[in-house]
C-alpha cells in the first residue's frame, strides 16, 4: 500500500529494458548521438510543431533552467502560493535565474486571475526598487491534484501576453493532467499560449528523465550554455533519451498516466463511501487528499500503508476537525486495484 509519492514507484519494465539495450553500445556524447536526435524529433511529432528540447535529470533543474532562460535583472516570477517552485525547490529557481518567486493566491492550487493581475501591476517594468515582472509559471497538474482547464490556461496566457511576459508550465505530472483533460499535448500547451514546458517523465514510470521544451526555438538560444554551466549537460545523455524513447513509444506514457489516474479514481470513490474518512477537496489527477481521524491514520501506518500527512492549504474550505488530520495519497503506474482496496479496508 504505497501512496506516499509517485516518486516511490520504480521504473516501468519497457524503460528498464531500453536502458539495458543502450548500455551495451557506443554512441556520441553530450547530446549529439543519433538517439538523442531521434527523440528530439519525436517531441516535434508529439507537440505537432518544431520545438527545442533539452534533457535534464530532475524537475527542479527543468523548472530552474527554464526560468533562467527568460531571466531579467530585477525580475520576478508569478506562481501559485503553494507551487513547487516556491515551496519545495529550496530556492533553486531563484538561485539559478537570479529572480524572485512572487506568490499568487487561488483556490484548489490554481492562480486566481484577479489576484494575478493585482500582483502583476505592483511590478511594472520601471520599478527599480521593487523589481519588474519577468514571467509567469503554472503547475499542471497542480500540487493539490487539480487540473487547469484549457480555457484557464488560455486566460493566464492572454494575461502574460498583455504584459509581454513568457508563460512557463511545470509539467512534473504533465501526462496525468493531459489524460484527465482528454486533450492533446499541443492543445494543452502552445495552442493555449504556453511558451516553455518542464516535461516530466520520472513520476510516471521513468528512472530519471525530464526535459525542457521550448515551443519557439528562438527562445532557447541561451539554454545550451545555461544547462552546461549548471552541470545538467550529461556526457551520456543518451540514457535520458533512451528512457524517453521507450516512454513515448506507442503511447506508453499516456497508458501509464491513465492507469495512475484510474487508481486515484478508485481511491476517491472508496473514500466517498468511507465511514471514517472523507475527501478534502475534489481532484482530477493522481493525487488524492483526505481528512482522516488521527487514530485511523496511525492504524493504517501500522498495517503497512505508506502516505504523508499534509499541511492544510491556506484557502482550505473545510479544515480538519479536532482529532483529525489531512493526508495525501498518490497513485502511480505501479499502483494496483488490490493496493487501493486493501487501503480502503484498513481505514474502514
Amino acid at each position: 500500500m504505497f501512496f506516499a509519492s509517485d516518486n516511490w514507484a520504480g521504473a516501468h519494465r519497457a524503460i528498464n529494458e531500453r536502458l539495458l539495450r543502450e548500455s551495451t553500445r557506443f554512441a556520441a556524447a553530450y547530446g549529439t548521438s543519433e538517439l538523442d536526435r531521434a527523440v528530439e524529433a519525436r517531441f516535434n511529432e508529439i507537440f505537432e510543431r518544431e520545438v527545442s528540447v533539452f534533457f535534464v535529470a530532475t524537475g527542479t533543474a527543468a523548472n530552474s533552467l527554464a526560468l533562467a532562460s527568460v531571466a531579467r535583472p530585477g525580475g520576478v516570477v508569478f506562481c501559485h502560493s503553494e507551487a513547487h517552485v516556491i515551496e519545495d525547490e529550496c530556492g533553486a529557481p531563484d538561485f539559478f535565474s537570479g529572480m524572485r518567486m512572487v506568490p499568487v493566491e487561488g483556490p484548489l492550487g490554481k492562480m486566481n486571475m484577479k489576484n494575478l493581475e493585482a500582483r502583476m501591476v505592483r511590478y511594472p517594468q520601471d520599478a527599480v526598487h521593487h523589481g519588474r515582472a519577468a514571467a509567469i509559471t503554472m503547475t499542471q497538474a497542480t500540487e493539490v491534484g487539480s487540473v487547469y482547464t484549457l480555457d484557464e490556461i488560455a486566460a493566464i496566457a492572454q494575461m502574460a501576453r498583455a504584459h509581454a511576459l513568457p508563460l512557463h508550465m511545470d509539467g512534473a505530472r504533465f501526462a496525468n493532467a493531459l489524460v484527465a483533460l482528454d486533450a492533446t499535448p499541443a492543445e494543452m500547451t502552445w495552442r493555449r499560449g504556453v511558451d516553455i514546458l518542464s516535461f516530466g517523465g520520472t513520476k510516471n514510470g521513468c528512472w530519471c528523465a525530464e526535459a525542457i521544451v521550448f515551443f519557439n526555438p528562438e527562445m532557447a538560444r541561451e539554454l545550451p550554455f545555461i544547462r552546461k554551466r549548471t552541470a545538467q549537460l550529461f556526457s551520456k545523455s543518451r540514457f535520458i533519451a533512451a528512457q524517453f524513447e521507450a516512454y513515448l513509444k506507442d503511447g506508453l506514457w499516456l497508458d501509464l498516466a491513465t492507469h495512475a489516474n484510474a487508481m486515484a479514481d478508485r481511491l476517491r470513490d472508496g473514500l466517498s463511501g468511507s465511514n471514517s474518512a472523507r475527501l478534502a477537496w475534489p481532484t482530477q489527477s493522481n493525487e488524492v487528499f483526505a481528512i482522516v481521524p488521527i487514530d485511523t491514520m496511525k492504524n493504517a501506518h501500522e498495517k503497512g500503508a505508506k502516505f504523508y500527512d499534509w499541511l492544510e492549504p491556506r484557502d482550505m474550505s473545510e479544515p480538519a476537525g479536532e482529532g483529525e488530520m489531512l493526508i495525501r495519497l498518490v497513485t502511480s503506474f505501479a499502483t494496483t486495484a488490490d493496493d487501493v482496496d486493501a487501503f480502503l479496508a484498513v481505514i474502514g
